[in-house]
């Protein structure tokens, strides 16, 4: 419920920056305490009187309510620091606070700091002022390490309310002299400068993220202390040891493998463990997968690509058979015609997968072919197409004649004798050019009609 530093006007919002992350700090879109204690009544006589207290990059501190002020989550209050004073936002109260600084191992003594007093916006302005200066101190102090060439890494920069102090944070691989870097950048800036080492875990919550979940960093909203992250975490999990997909935006093994870590490892201790193949009269089986939390393992025969799977008791008792010098006929059955063994359960959902992709290739092919199919594969049209399709009339030209056809019946009457003169074979090409209809000879007419019948002969 912590406040943003830029954008925080109303004290008693519950939400942290009230301009959705626009005001460009890195405080905005944290993840803010939820006080699930807040709604019980607790006499204010027995309340915790120290506050937990937010500061720019996720730093929380403990600071003691001395002067018994009447704070609201997400109230900034100025505080007192080493040499001066400085500003955050209130971001957890009361009983929780206490169960913090427990877990945290924080002693409540008189080491703990207090609070002065609610911020003005006199003292607030004075702190955006010098937080303006951040940025530019960011650039020019990463152009004189490389004049000087260190070998570090400047992420951030953290100027003190007050305007008297800023806090350099870098990391390195191997220790850094600094003496000559710090000289020049309190002669730069005329400033007191404090440089502080933090890891890439700690870098990567300062700048803040997303993951590959879609949820902000955990290492910006919740983790404090980190702990060492092995590769052994992700073999217990049958995670794929690649490196791109196992490792954060700070280029460490993610934080999350070790949530689940101890599951998988209660869950392991039923799985045998096996150490070489497993012997049977079908031939040697080699582990191939293991279903940690089904308790199922899949084995093939002599590097075989069908998979077998069967339960781990049923794989103890192999092993044991095994030890004994006792060859069983194969993975599910101790002799031959035992009893057939329904492995449809184990195998449904390598089955689902296979009927999936066996019945997604072939419809792609087919989409394909069917969309770019050319021109030059187009064959012949069929029949059944010609159907479909409107008829469509000749085109002759004008000044061109019909072509002759051998299967006219005059033309085979002017081959036995008649002249080529002869009107009566020349009668068909002048009833037109149809060619859908049915030509006969016309006997009785000639082509001018039935007068001149008798006019060739006279000629």
């Amino acid at each position: 419920m912590s406040g943003c530093a830029n954008c925080s006007t109303d004290s008693t919002a519950v939400g942290g920056c009230q301009n959705n992350g626009s005001c460009g700090t890195s405080d905005c879109n944290k993840m803010n305490a939820f006080d699930w204690l807040s709604h019980m009544g607790i006499p204010e006589v027995d309340k915790f009187d120290i506050v937990e207290v937010k500061f720019k990059g996720g730093r929380k501190d403990y600071y003691r309510n001395s002067g018994h002020l009447q704070l609201t989550t997400g109230d900034p209050v100025v505080v007192d620091v080493p040499n001066g004073h400085h500003i955050g936002y209130v971001s957890l109260q009361g009983e929780l606070v206490r169960l913090q600084m427990q877990k945290r191992k924080i002693k409540n003594d008189d080491n703990i700091l207090s609070i002065y007093r609610v911020a003005t916006p006199k003292d607030l302005e004075k702190w955006q002022e010098a937080k303006n200066r951040e940025v530019p101190t960011i650039y020019r102090g990463k152009q004189i390490i490389d004049e000087i060439k260190l070998s570090m890494k400047l992420s951030d920069v953290e100027y003190q309310a007050d305007n008297s102090k800023a806090t350099f944070y870098y990391s390195a691989d191997d220790r850094v002299d600094f003496r000559e870097l710090i000289k020049l950048l309190a002669s730069e800036f005329k400033i007191r400068v404090e440089m502080r080492q933090i890891s890439l875990r700690q870098e990567a919550g300062r700048l803040g993220g997303v993951g590959v979940c879609g949820r902000e960093l955990c290492c910006s909203t919740w983790i404090h202390d980190f702990k060492s992250v092995t590769t052994s975490a992700a073999r217990y999990q049958n995670l794929s040891l690649n490196p791109s997909k196992l490792s954060g935006q700070c280029g460490r093994l993610k934080c999350c493998l070790n949530f689940e870590l101890e599951s998988y490892m209660s869950a392991l201790e039923d799985i045998p463990n096996i150490e070489k193949p497993l012997l049977t009269q079908a031939g040697k089986a080699k582990l191939q997968k293991t279903d940690i939390f089904r308790r199922l393992m899949w084995f093939s025969y002599n590097d075989d690509n069908n998979w077998h799977s069967i339960d781990c008791d049923r794989v103890k008792i192999i092993i044991e058979q095994n030890a004994k010098g006792i060859t069983p006929f194969s993975l599910q059955q101790d002799k031959a015609f035992d009893g057939e063994i329904d492995t449809n359960k184990t195998n449904q959902d390598l089955e689902l997968l296979d009927k999936k992709f066996a019945n997604s290739r072939p419809k792609k092919k087919r989409k394909n072919r069917s969309r770019k199919s050319s021109p030059q594969n187009k064959g012949p049209e069929t029949p059944q197409k010609r159907q479909n399709k409107p008829e469509e009339k000749p085109r002759n030209p004008k000044n061109k004649r019909p072509p002759k056809r051998s299967n006219n019946p005059q033309n085979a009457q002017g081959k036995t004798g008649t002249s080529p003169k002869d009107p009566e074979a020349k009668a068909p090409k002048n009833q037109g050019n149809n060619r859908n209809k049915r030509r006969k000879p016309n006997r009785n007419k000639g082509p001018r009609g039935g007068e001149n019948r008798n006019k060739p002969d006279e000629k």
